[in-house]
């Protein structure tokens, strides 16, 4: 079994093409952060995480003076046990975005990894249960926008064949989320989904505020109503509700969606695979969901949750929002449909020119094997 030899890691700022805003914060650009491992035998495999504009150098630093350094000489193909062994070596840290984001770097980069041994595509390593999935889109639906613009952009959607639009509440008023989704629901009628994001935003009564308008809409889930540590908020909340509250893109742990579900604190779970820690937690957390008869519906990073989403039973819905469009080939879609990559391991064509071109100044280092 082949060894890990060496690892290059570096950042690499992409800023959005378009304004993103929500109840809280503004999408300010995407600190992406690559590992490349490299084995005995010369396979390399690559993997990522990222931040919203703040903490890319922490990640950074935590990879290259704690985690990349214990990682050298482990075999390639004990992941799990890479996972564990690497938490448990800065314990003190976890658990929080800083190490799961570091984690999460290492684990997609030896899942890539042993797709490209192995010559297969994450999908079929991961479980292989579909080769398409359903795609709703948010990046037309950010608080700025006016209704006319989100109707707009739903419209387009809809012809270009996608199944459904996720609009952001959080508004000062209820009137004023009341127009926003009214709006698109009117003009797209009652076929077409709508789910619904508040970003943490509110309290528990302004959020069960809400309930009856989003039940009229036929809303398909009301996500992250509340700030993501409160899971009794979120519990009462949904026993309140008929609409499927979400929740998961702001936990960072398995342990933290276990919390959450025994509590009956969610209807449908969101883990986004680099908050989690990568792909090994992500899959404990989907088959968590599936023992509870739970969907899994991730957060942002389609070119990544693409795979995941067709390995997994429960997972009906993938997110679009482009990011990766001048690092990295146009992921493959039919219509509204995204489609799991067939080449080896996570299946994204990266243009290495490119992200050598992006690279941000002194962020790139290499760690070997004694």
């Amino acid at each position: 079994m082949p060894k890990v030899l060496q690892a290059e890691a570096f950042l690499v700022d992409l800023v959005p093409k378009v304004k993103r805003t929500d109840a809280i914060q503004s999408f300010k650009s995407q600190e992406t952060i690559f590992v490349t491992l490299t084995d005995a035998e010369g396979a390399t495999g690559m993997g990522y995480s990222y931040t919203i504009g703040d903490g890319g150098f922490a990640v950074l630093s935590l990879l290259q003076r704690t985690l990349l350094p214990r990682l050298m000489g482990q075999e390639a193909d004990r992941i799990e046990g890479i996972w564990r062994d690497l938490l448990f070596s800065s314990h003190a840290t976890a658990v929080g975005p800083i190490m799961s984001l570091a984690l999460a770097a290492i684990d997609t980069a030896l899942w890539d990894l042993r797709g490209h041994r192995t010559g297969l595509p994450l999908h079929l390593l991961a479980g292989g249960a579909k080769t398409r999935v359903p795609m709703y889109s948010t990046e037309g639906g950010w608080l700025h926008l006016e209704p006319a613009a989100l109707v707009e952009d739903a419209l387009a959607m809809r012809e270009a064949g996608f199944k459904g639009s996720k609009i952001k509440i959080g508004k000062p008023t209820v009137a004023g989320d009341a127009a926003r989704l009214s709006a698109v629901r009117d003009a797209l009628g009652d076929d077409y989904e709508i789910m619904t994001d508040a970003n943490q935003s509110m309290t528990q009564p302004e959020a069960s505020r809400r309930l009856a308008l989003l039940e009229s809409l036929n809303i398909a889930w009301f996500e992250e109503p509340l700030p993501a540590d409160d899971i009794a908020g979120h519990a009462r909340l949904t026993r309140q509700s008929r609409v499927p509250i979400a929740v998961g893109e702001s936990m960072y742990s398995p342990g933290q969606f276990a919390d959450y579900i025994a509590a009956g604190a969610c209807g449908i779970v969101q883990a986004d695979v680099a908050r989690v820690g990568g792909i090994t937690p992500w899959l404990k957390v989907a088959h968590l969901a599936e023992a509870h008869n739970l969907m899994i519906c991730p957060h942002f990073l389609m070119e990544l949750h693409v795979s995941l989403v067709c390995a997994v039973p429960n997972a009906p819905w993938l997110e679009y929002i482009p990011q990766l469009d001048d690092i990295a080939a146009p992921m493959g879609r039919e219509g509204g449909h995204a489609l799991a990559p067939v080449t080896p391991g996570l299946g994204i064509e990266w243009d290495h020119a490119a992200l050598a071109a992006r690279t941000a100044d002194g962020s790139r280092f290499t760690v070997r094997a004694s």
